[in-house]
């Protein structure tokens, strides 16, 4: 579909469909609520035009009362205010339900990016053996993690749900209802999510969204290529899971939520397979094959439900195979693929569902190392340095009896490591077989991790784990290469790695990266530091994996992952895609089924399109590097004078929502790392940072230091090179049209009012030239009128969404200055403050 005719059909039905269901929206009667949808329009006409004209959000807010209301006390009109804020959390429900609802209608299984397409493609240019060949070698991960900026409650979830359904039917009696339903349904979590909580609410994704998507695609290609000696590898999709594992992104997870996690996977994927069970026996009710599926019904019953009983994917596979012999020797064969399809799917999933993950701070680590050090049997091992003492662990495996330590961390680390070989024997080996470490920059980072598992008296060849180093840091990255080599030469670890079939997983932060180096800077280290890393591991024989830590926006690794994927060329290695999953991209990109299977293509074909295809443009030359290297200095000079500025941490503490984070119910972590009350940089976790900058709609991580750069070469007469590597190169096209997108999202007139701020105002000037010089510099480097010129669908998405929630930010921003005021009704106006991160974020849908 060409992007004329897909911008009409956005129009038909999603514009025209949120405007007909917003204005039976904002008809219904809610409690105390039933003007609301009446006033919002001149909250909206008000900001839009107050803006403009230059006022303030206190101005606005002050005119729209005394213009349209006939309040008089601040309690009226903070009441008026909070059902405001509900209002557009519901209407934003309901845009989002439509443009779910719509997604089917534009995007067709021949697009770009889709199974059929690529297909297609390798059809006529001959080349159909190259994609079996990479198919059967390749695979993509997704790791879904629980970062606290996905916090729809589950009863609205299911609302979102069966909204999209009904919208497809165009049920407008359904549609009326379910609005009802949600203008009267909480949003708010009453507490905070604990750790489990936010586990079960992926386990639903996994069950009714992923269990069926796989499956079915993994189906899909296996037909659509399908020829003589053709076997699909079972690997292709695997899905990774960070809830109840991850420490380092939530310091409340302890051994037994992680151990209840992985029995929440296992039972979980059990239920999904009697319930696909209860199906196919409907049609193989055939004699000598129903009695085993009756069997094996009852085997997987009794493994929900009977503690004392299980089940492993080889007996459900045994049992598939016997009823398929019996259905081609007596039957013909009939509903075969019945069988086949319910046997892709154990070998998918097999007893874990997904594999849950342990992430730990390297800093962390090394303070239990240094713990169990004072406990060990040894003289002067205070004085041992960090590698003397990972190496005495190893070497000694002293045991140790940690339960009665009084250090909760590392008697909670200790135990973590002991109960893996319990939970790989319920779950499977692929139900946790990774440790990563956040924050690595030295050998002794994932040394420290043996370590452990030696005290905790494991055999080498029971060492079932592989240990991922997570590089995050410009630091970091600078030193990944030297580290891993002398790991491959360390005699332990190399034996390690042999037992693990020779093959490195390694870890590399955009959200982390991003924050300490800036957009340009940190996307060209991690591009470079992958293919310093590519060569390393080549030079040992190592097969490597990249596992990128992505987040939502492109601030933090976000944006078009595909097209970023099928720029990065042959210098990087290409085993596979993983990547991490978070917040609310789970459910706006993976959310059904339709988007669930969209994406997964777009991953796989982007690795496929890299090794298959030849094209120049994802080819870096030698002058096009220098290019890179000169425009991500200046961008990181610039961005690192921003970083160095006294008022950075204070602006966002005092002039922003990053406060609020860690006051809302969102997520169950807090907002920093570390337990001291100063707020440090370094220890400002990415969401809350990024997510701030967004809420003040000026994105800095997503563009900072950009426009700078491209101004230098521009002053040089050397613009024109750029335009040619725009043009020669998919990577920095990619960085540049995600870049964009940060830019189209921002909004400086909303905070315009801070440049007369006494202590700020210079600070948001410095944002806002360039935020300036980079549009502009941008637009004339793509040649386009506007921003997000090449994807009208996004484009006109996020300008519905914006204009839906700039009253919200209005109230937000308003709020904000009365505290700033010390105003009497303070923590009420905190309470709106935290009221309107919700729906703002949800609008977004990518902003942390």
């Amino acid at each position: 579909m060409r992007n004329t005719d897909r911008k009409e059909k956005f129009r038909q039905i999603v514009e025209n469909k949120f405007q007909i269901y917003n204005s039976l929206f904002m008809s219904l009667p809610y409690d105390k609520m039933s003007n609301i949808g009446m006033l919002l329009p001149f909250l909206y006409e008000e900001s839009k035009e107050g803006y403009e004209a230059g006022k303030t959000p206190e101005d606005i807010l002050d005119s729209f009362f005394a213009n349209h209301t006939h309040l008089k006390t601040e309690d009226e009109k903070l009441e008026l205010l909070f059902k405001i804020i509900q209002y557009i959390e519901r209407q934003v429900v309901l845009f989002d339900s439509i443009e779910d609802a719509a997604f089917p209608s534009l995007h067709s299984e021949s697009d770009a990016g889709t199974v059929q397409n690529i297909f297609d493609r390798a059809s006529q240019q001959n080349c159909l053996p190259q994609v079996r060949e990479k198919l059967n070698q390749f695979g993509v991960k997704v790791v879904f993690t629980a970062h606290p900026t996905q916090f729809y409650p589950n009863s609205v979830q299911r609302i979102l749900h069966d909204l999209k359904t009904q919208i497809t039917a165009d049920s407008v009696t359904q549609i009326d209802l379910l609005l009802q339903q949600l203008g009267k349904t909480p949003f708010l979590n009453k507490e905070k999510p604990t750790p489990l909580d936010e586990a079960m609410s992926i386990i639903y994704y996994l069950r009714y969204i992923y269990y069926d998507t796989l499956g079915e695609l993994f189906t899909e290609i296996k037909s659509l290529f399908k020829t003589e000696g053709f076997h699909l590898n079972e690997d292709l999709f695997q899905l990774g899971f960070w809830p109840g594992g991850d420490r380092d992104g939530n310091p409340f997870v302890t051994a037994e939520i992680t151990k209840k996690v992985a029995e929440e996977l296992h039972v979980s994927i059990l239920k999904s397979y009697y319930s696909h069970l209860k199906y196919v026996r409907r049609r193989l009710s055939f004699s000598g094959v129903a009695e085993i599926l009756e069997k094996l019904s009852n085997k997987l019953y009794d493994a929900i439900f009977k503690e004392e009983c299980d089940i492993t994917s080889e007996e459900l596979i045994t049992e598939i195979d016997k009823a398929e012999q019996i259905l081609i020797l007596k039957h013909k064969g009939l509903f075969r693929g019945l069988l086949d399809n319910f046997r892709d799917r154990i070998r998918i999933f097999g007893t874990h569902f997904a594999s849950l993950d342990i992430r730990q701070d390297s800093r962390i680590l090394q303070k239990v190392i240094d713990f169990i050090i004072s406990k060990s049997d040894i003289s002067n091992g205070e004085n041992f340095t960090e590698r003397e003492k990972f190496n005495y662990l190893i070497e000694h495996k002293p045991y140790l009896n940690y339960e009665k330590w009084e250090d909760e961390m590392a008697k909670d680390t200790l135990k973590t490591v002991s109960q893996i070989t319990e939970i790989q024997a319920k779950n499977g080996e692929r139900g946790m077989n990774r440790f990563i470490i956040s924050n690595a920059e030295t050998v002794q980072d994932v040394m420290n991790v043996l370590a452990f598992f030696k005290v905790c008296q494991y055999k080498d060849e029971v060492i079932k784990i592989d240990i991922i180093p997570l590089f995050e840091t410009m630091e970091g990255m600078g030193n990944a290469e030297s580290v891993m080599a002398e790991l491959y030469e360390n005699p332990f670890y190399k034996r390690h790695l042999e037992r693990r079939g020779n093959q490195q997983t390694i870890m590399l932060g955009f959200s982390d990266g991003t924050k300490d180096g800036g957009y340009l800077k940190a996307n060209w280290e991690i591009f470079t530091t992958k293919e310093r890393l590519t060569k390393i591991s080549e030079k040992y024989g190592i097969k490597v994996i990249f596992f990128d830590g992505r987040g939502g926006p492109p601030a933090r690794g976000g944006g078009k992952t595909h097209d970023f994927y099928a720029s990065q060329g042959k210098t990087i290695a290409n085993n596979k895609i993983e990547l991490t999953i978070q917040g609310q991209t789970i459910t706006s990109v993976f959310g059904n089924k339709e988007q669930a299977k969209f994406n997964f293509e777009q991953l796989l074909t982007a690795g496929i399109e890299n090794d298959v295809f030849e094209n120049s443009k994802k080819n870096i030359s030698e002058n096009e590097r220098n290019l890179f290297i000169q425009l991500a200095s200046l961008s990181f000079e610039k961005y690192s004078s921003l970083k160095a500025n006294p008022l950075f941490v204070p602006y966002l503490q005092e002039m922003s929502t990053l406060e609020y984070y860690a006051k809302s119910n969102i997520g169950s972590r807090p907002t920093k790392r570390g337990s001291g009350s100063e707020l440090k940089f370094e220890d400002l976790r990415a969401i809350p940072f990024v997510g701030s900058w967004s809420q003040l709609k000026q994105n800095v991580p997503g563009f900072f230091g950009v426009g700078t750069a491209l101004q230098n070469f521009k002053n040089e007469g050397k613009f024109n090179d750029v335009k040619a590597l725009y043009a020669g190169s998919d990577f920095f096209k990619a960085l540049i049209l995600n870049s964009m997108m940060s830019l189209s999202k921002s909004y400086f007139p909303l905070t315009s009012y801070m440049k007369n701020d006494k202590k700020y105002g210079d600070f948001w000037q410095i944002l806002f030239d360039e935020y300036e010089l980079s549009k502009n510099l941008m637009l004339e480097l793509t040649g386009f009128t506007e921003l997000m010129q090449e994807e009208p669908i996004s484009k006109k998405s996020v300008e519905i969404r914006e204009k839906i929630v700039l009253p919200l930010l209005s109230i937000q921003q308003y709020a904000l200055i009365k505290i700033k005021k010390n105003t009497e009704n303070k923590e009420a106006f905190e309470k709106l403050v935290m009221r309107s991160l919700f729906g703002n974020i949800n609008a977004s849908r990518n902003s942390a």
